[in-house]
């Protein structure tokens, strides 16, 4: 069974930083895309940031770039997304996906095969 867990979310002040890491099991998934999505309370789920299979590609939301990157480490079927310089309207639900379709990573949630349960970011003071 294919299981995609998250982690490292939290309360965190404007301004801080937090790291979320995306662990998978049950599968490797160094051959996919991986991708970052996020949902906040009332708002449809929006996609944060991409990676190709090999790292060599990335992609972000507009409202993001600059401040998170996203990495993978294939020998350890993990991805992470480095957040920096945290805002309140980051705030949402974190969640891990994977495109088992596609080597670069893909904006649309449609598009993405392996969901995790998705992991808590509140940004506030």
């Amino acid at each position: 069974q294919v299981h995609l867990i998250e982690s490292g979310g939290g309360l965190i002040q404007p301004g801080g930083s937090l790291r979320l890491s995306c662990t998978a099991s049950g599968r490797t998934f160094s051959r996919d895309a991986m991708g970052w999505f996020r949902q906040a309370p009332g708002k449809d789920r929006e996609f944060v940031a991409g990676i190709s299979w090999n790292g060599g590609n990335t992609a972000y939301a507009d409202s993001v770039k600059g401040r998170f990157t996203i990495s993978r480490d294939n020998a350890k079927n993990t991805v992470s997304l480095q957040m920096d310089s945290l805002k309140p309207e980051d705030t949402a639900v974190y969640y891990c996906a994977a495109d088992t379709q596609h080597y670069r990573p893909l904006i649309i949630a449609s598009g993405y095969d392996y969901w995790g349960q998705g992991t808590q970011v509140t940004v506030s003071s």
